[in-house]
C-alpha cells in the first residue's frame, strides 16, 4: 500500500512544479537576468545530478573518467548524442575489462 501513496505523492509533487508557475507567471518575464537564469537552471540541475554518477558507477574510478573523456571528446566534435553514448559505454566496459585483468 506504501508504494502507491509514494507513487501518488510523486505525481502530485511533479504537477504542482509544472502548474505553479503558470499560475504565478501570467505575463512573460521581461528581466533579461531572470530569463537568462531560468535558461541555465536545468541544464545545472542536470549536471549536478548527473555528474557524480558518471565517476562512481562503475567499479572502478579510472573507469569513469575514460568514459568521461570519450563523451567529452566526441561532444566537443559535435557528433550526435547516440555517437557519443554509445561510444562512452563501449569504453567504460572495455576498461573494466583491462582493470579487471590487472
Amino acid at each position: 500500500m506504501s508504494v502507491y501513496i509514494y507513487i501518488l505523492v510523486m505525481a502530485v509533487t511533479t504537477y504542482l512544479i509544472r502548474v505553479l508557475p503558470l499560475l504565478f507567471f501570467k505575463k512573460p518575464i521581461q528581466s533579461r537576468f531572470l530569463r537568462s537564469f531560468l535558461h541555465y537552471v536545468p541544464i545545472a540541475c542536470l549536471t549536478a545530478m548527473t555528474f557524480p554518477a558518471i565517476l562512481y558507477t562503475t567499479e572502478h574510478l579510472i573507469s569513469g573518467m575514460v568514459g568521461l573523456t570519450i563523451a567529452v571528446v566526441l561532444a566537443m566534435k559535435n557528433k550526435s548524442l547516440i555517437v557519443v553514448a554509445a561510444a562512452s559505454c563501449i569504453a567504460v566496459f572495455l576498461a573494466e575489462q583491462i582493470l579487471r585483468c590487472l
